[in-house]
């Protein structure tokens, strides 16, 4: 196997990881906040920011890696539209997940607490899940576009 391909399966795997952990991750946190149970919020945000840990994070460092190095291997400047404008949509996801990383692990430390106590989550908690969902929508969106941009590298101006 030649190094661009090589390369290109780790740039595939590494997006599916990334983008599939936050998908799942969000899904499971989306629906354990609106189960009224303490407990499982408790697992479920500790699980997501061990997921986002283990997977996410080394993903994001991985991405930008393999690509920038297949374009520059393919010979395509960053300045390519569809490769800027990839670019810019993964530099709006990430900068919707650093505060959501934040978030999640106040809001796991939140839960774990209140289940530790059997009491219930703080108000601050709620807010917090808000922000969570709101970053979270156009951080999917951006790698969504990113994705689309990545397959049919279309022409897009200039």
């Amino acid at each position: 196997m030649n190094t661009y391909l090589l390369l290109k399966t780790l740039h595939i795997v590494s997006s599916v990881l990334l983008v599939g952990t936050g998908l799942g991750s969000a899904f499971y946190m989306f629906f354990a906040n609106r189960s009224g149970s303490v407990a499982a919020q408790a697992v479920v945000t500790r699980l997501v920011v061990r997921a986002d840990w283990w997977f996410t994070t080394p993903c994001i460092f991985i991405q930008p890696a393999t690509g920038i190095a297949m374009a520059h291997m393919a010979g395509w400047p960053l300045s390519t539209p569809w490769l800027a404008l990839s670019l810019g949509l993964y530099a709006l996801a990430g900068a919707c997940w650093l505060p959501v990383v934040w978030l999640q692990v106040r809001m796991a430390a939140m839960a774990a607490q209140a289940h530790r106590q059997a009491g219930t989550l703080p108000a601050l908690y709620l807010a917090y899940q808000r922000r969570w969902e709101t970053l979270g929508y156009p951080a999917f969106l951006a790698m969504a576009g990113t994705y689309f941009l990545m397959v049919n590298k279309p022409a897009l101006w200039g």
